[in-house]
This record gives structure tokens, C-alpha cells and sequence, in this order.
């Protein structure tokens, strides 16, 4: 075989596999599930800034872009939403272990908004000014940890 037919092979080969990969269930659950009861926020701008910056990931409306019905980027999306969802979701107020302090520590020690997501979602950059802002915010809607301590849930 000479190379161009090598590649040319490879090519179908290739595209017959992304193709493959559609046709896969996991990442086309995309329907968010009801929102059942949110934080009494402080304020409309501590809500619109977490709903631009944090939203997706932690609540149940998050905004599906195109390409995550394209696998195998559907596949890390589905499994960074269902994390961000069972770590913290403000659209589930009120269950157990979902503590909106450990968000103030995550957006402090700039662990939050991910990396990765920002490349792709530069609405949800935030400025130091803005940041300062929302922290303060994020405070006053969620508390600080000492309030919840001792409550009798356990953290394992």
C-alpha cells in the first residue's frame, strides 16, 4: 500500500470512530432537572455573577453549548456537571453537605471557576474588583463555616 492510501485508510478509520462515538449514550442526558430551592441570596448581583461564573456547574440550569453533544467532549462535560452538582448546587438549597462556605474558599484560593472552563466561558472571568464583590456577597448569602459546624451532620 502506498501512503496515500495509508492515510487515506486512517482517515476512514478515524471518522468512522467519531462517528461511532455519537452514537454512545453517556454525556446526552442534557435536560436539567428542576430547581427545587435556591439560597436566599443578598442580592440580585451576588445571583447574576454566580449565575455567569459558577452556574453551570453548580445548579440545575446549566446553559448546554453545542459542542457538548459532540463525543468524547460530551463525556467530560456530563462528568464535570454531575461533580459540580454533587459538591455544591444552589438549585437544591437545603440538602445535606451542600455547604456555600467551602465556594467562598474554592473562589478564594482561585481553585474556582476551573482553568479548563474558562478558556471556554470568558464571561466567567472575573476582575479582582468584581471578585472582592462576589466573595463579599457569597459571605453574607451563605455565612462562614463555624455557622454550620457542630449542626450534627457529619462531613465523612
Amino acid at each position: 500500500m502506498s501512503r496515500k492510501q495509508v492515510f487515506r485508510v486512517a482517515l476512514y478509520v478515524i471518522g468512522g470512530a467519531f462517528l461511532f462515538l455519537q452514537f454512545l449514550p453517556y454525556g446526552r442526558a442534557q435536560e436539567n432537572p428542576p430547581v427545587s430551592a435556591e439560597p436566599p441570596w443578598d442580592s440580585p448581583a451576588t445571583r447574576a455573577t454566580f449565575m455567569r461564573a459558577c452556574a453551570d456547574c453548580h445548579s440545575n440550569e446549566t446553559k448546554w453549548p453545542w459542542y457538548s453533544n459532540v463525543a468524547p467532549i460530551s463525556w467530560l462535560i456530563q462528568e464535570d456537571v454531575e461533580e459540580g452538582r454533587s459538591e455544591f448546587n444552589v438549585s437544591e438549597w437545603g440538602r445535606p453537605k451542600n455547604h456555600g462556605d467551602e465556594a467562598v474558599k474554592e473562589l478564594e484560593n482561585g481553585k474556582m471557576p476551573l482553568p479548563k472552563y474558562l478558556r471556554l466561558h470568558p464571561e466567567a472571568r472575573l476582575t479582582a474588583a468584581d471578585k472582592e464583590v462576589f466573595l463579599q456577597g457569597l459571605r453574607a448569602t451563605f455565612g462562614e463555616e463555624e455557622e454550620h459546624e457542630g449542626s450534627g451532620e457529619s462531613e465523612s
